[in-house]
């Protein structure tokens, strides 16, 4: 008697040409031809002139009040991410669904509404901002409002990243480690950490990727201020206003190119989680 035939597996979508095609169409109208659109923009400026335009003494500073704000930020993010994604996964009180929905909030609200809502709470006579003033301390217009916008929109990559992670651990690997006689910390620190590393790292570069591109929420509490609170997103739209559209190119440009780098290393990150997961135990 001879053996049955294989049975194919029915798919819900087409083929894979079809599908392979209009993801790849979706992908070359939506992404590939917009970041062509820069590079070829860019490449008509020529080096000499983008080499000017991107050291001049204006895009220097907002380069450098973008990547300390984001810097920032991202060790905030980093610090705070971990600690939220642990107690939504790891304790139950009430209330914890609702501060689970609260971390999609930065996804979900218009980073400009963001911005103006922070501007509102830490100007001079706002709720927080009146008695950090009555301290002599200042938010709005510094480099500490840059950082508070930019942290408010970018928590969310490293929550989600690590929650993820810790909810599919198995909890036998730490009653293995408290029956072997470890304590807390040693089995944070040698079972739990080492398990979502990986995504603790890949949440943290595309909060900090996502950082460097904030606009919307940055714009209304930085006050635009040259040499101190100008980033370079913000700097880019002026010189578009100023129909500089070399300038506003050379600086979007310069963006991008640490956007792909952050891209590629979160990349990298993920490679070295699955090969760290698939690997002997």
């Amino acid at each position: 008697m001879s053996a049955a035939a294989p049975v194919r597996a029915k798919r819900v979508l087409p083929g894979f040409t079809l599908t392979l095609g209009t993801t790849m169409l979706y992908l070359t109208v939506i992404v590939l031809i917009p970041v062509l659109a820069l590079i070829l923009k860019g490449a008509e400026i020529g080096p000499a002139r983008f080499w000017g335009i991107v050291t001049a003494p204006r895009t220097l500073a907002a380069i450098r009040i973008t990547m300390t704000a984001a810097a920032i930020a991202t060790v905030i993010n980093a610090l705070y991410g971990l600690l939220m994604a642990w107690v939504l996964v790891r304790h139950d009180f009430p209330g914890k669904r609702l501060l689970d929905a609260l971390m999609d909030i930065p996804f979900a609200l218009p980073t400009a509404v963001a911005g103006l809502s922070l501007t509102a709470l830490y100007s001079a006579n706002g709720w927080f901002g009146a008695p950090l003033e009555a301290a002599g301390i200042q938010v709005v217009y510094t480099i500490w409002g840059i950082v508070l916008a930019m942290t408010f929109t970018s928590i969310p990559f490293v929550v989600r990243s690590v929650q993820s992670v810790l909810e599919d651990l198995d909890p036998a690997l730490e009653d293995a480690a408290f029956t072997l006689g470890a304590g807390p910390w040693t089995t944070f620190r040698r079972v739990v950490f080492p398990a979502i590393l990986p995504a603790w790292l890949g949440g943290i570069a595309t909060s900090f990727a996502r950082s460097l591109g904030e606009f919307g929420a940055v714009v209304f509490i930085a006050g635009n201020l040259p040499f101190k609170t100008e980033i370079a997103s913000l700097l880019a739209f002026i010189r578009l206003e100023e129909y500089d559209y070399a300038g506003a190119a050379a600086i979007a440009l310069v963006l991008m190119v640490f956007a792909l780098a952050l891209l590629l290393v979160s990349n990298l990150i993920q490679i070295w989680a699955s090969r760290h997961a698939g690997g002997p135990r």
